[in-house]
């Protein structure tokens, strides 16, 4: 469960419209239970994948090499339309340079040692079916253990 202190060191990797709305407040309680660090990839600039391969002004490549040195990776997002932000899928979007070039690859690898959860927000008492797979199917693909998911609805949110 969630609410037990994790021992690994874990980063909360998460995006919303909104700077201090229900998933701002799902995830700092989060972080406050367990010591956690949080990134939000809105203060980012992470320009769409390009089959070119050519980005100006990109923070992703430093911020995804960063996120490596955590062990336990929790992606945490408000549910649009049965899919996450689109920052969000901007940045899963963007693995897919790592894929792309040889040079990379053995950073990609490195996922494979590492566990992946999931913390959502709707205002349905359960997240769909579709934003679930979206992420477990995505990051088990790239070799991470699916540890766990917490959703919250906004109707129980104080």
């Amino acid at each position: 469960q969630m609410q037990q202190k994790l021992s690994r060191n874990t980063v909360i990797i998460y995006s919303s419209a909104r700077k201090n709305g229900n998933t701002a407040a799902h995830v700092n309680s989060f972080a406050e239970q367990n010591e956690v660090h949080v990134v939000c990839l809105d203060k980012f600039k992470i320009p769409p994948y390009s089959y070119s391969e050519k980005y100006t002004d990109d923070e992703f490549f430093s911020l995804f090499e960063s996120l490596l040195n955590y062990d336990h990776w929790v992606f945490a997002s408000p549910v649009y339309w049965y899919s996450t932000t689109t920052q969000m899928k901007t940045f899963i979007d963007r693995i897919t340079d790592y894929m792309d070039d040889e040079h990379l690859k053995p950073k990609l690898r490195l996922l494979r040692s590492k566990d992946f959860s999931l913390l959502s927000n709707a205002s349905s008492s359960e997240a769909p079916d579709a934003f679930v797979a979206m992420f477990k199917n995505t990051f088990s693909y790239l070799g991470m253990r699916f540890l766990t998911h917490h959703h919250k609805s906004s109707h129980t949110l104080s």
